[in-house]
């Protein structure tokens, strides 16, 4: 497989998250994956873009206390309606209700990357919104879905990058922040700090 681009130093991914790791992959990236043991809950009257930026800190924070030589990606991606957090529903009833509270209406998709290398004592952080809008479906459609088992393990009950795509009328955004890291930005932080090249 052809590199679109290389990186000088290893870049330690603090993300479980299969879409994330995609991505370094397929920009031919060397990393490697360290994932953060952290409780992601949020604080009481926290806002979304907040909630986010804490999250993505907090897991490169946790990452850095074992790796603090090396540079570490973080990231967190919430859904958002109604100024509600939709994170991974719990069980199909919690995604039924997630989608159905989405359909025939505009949410937000709002992630944050965490950048940081805590010996240089630097961080660069990102935050992003991709405003989605869902078509009327009917309990059905949505049941069936669910069904799939696709939306259990997904942010607001739906993936973007597979079968839920079908849910979507209108994105206005960074496609890549609905899957889960807004990458154009967290590449260009990466770039700013000399970290990757063509």
């Amino acid at each position: 497989m052809s590199k679109i681009l290389t990186n000088n130093t290893e870049i330690i991914l603090a993300s479980g998250s299969p879409r994330r790791r995609a991505f370094f992959q397929d920009l031919g990236l060397s990393f490697r994956i360290e994932t953060a043991n952290i409780v992601e809950c949020p604080r009481e009257n926290e806002l979304p873009q907040d909630y986010t930026l804490r999250l993505a800190c907090e897991k490169a924070e946790a990452v850095a206390k074992i790796y603090p030589e090396h540079w570490i990606v973080a990231a967190d991606t919430v859904v958002c309606c109604d100024d509600q957090i939709l994170e991974k529903p719990k069980n199909s009833a919690d995604a039924m209700r997630m989608l159905m509270l989405l359909r025939n209406r505009e949410h937000i998709v709002r992630s944050a990357v965490c950048l940081l290398c805590a010996k240089r004592s630097v961080t660069e952080l990102c935050s992003v919104a991709t405003i989605v809008t869902f078509w009327d479906f009917s309990e059905e459609v949505a049941l069936r879905y669910v069904e799939t088992k696709e939306p259990l393990d997904k942010a607001g009950a739906y993936g973007i990058q597979g079968k839920g795509v079908f849910l979507v009328r209108k994105i206005n955004g960074s496609y890549s922040n609905v899957v889960g890291m807004p990458l154009a930005e967290c590449i260009e932080m990466l770039a700013r700090c000399g970290l990757v090249r063509a």
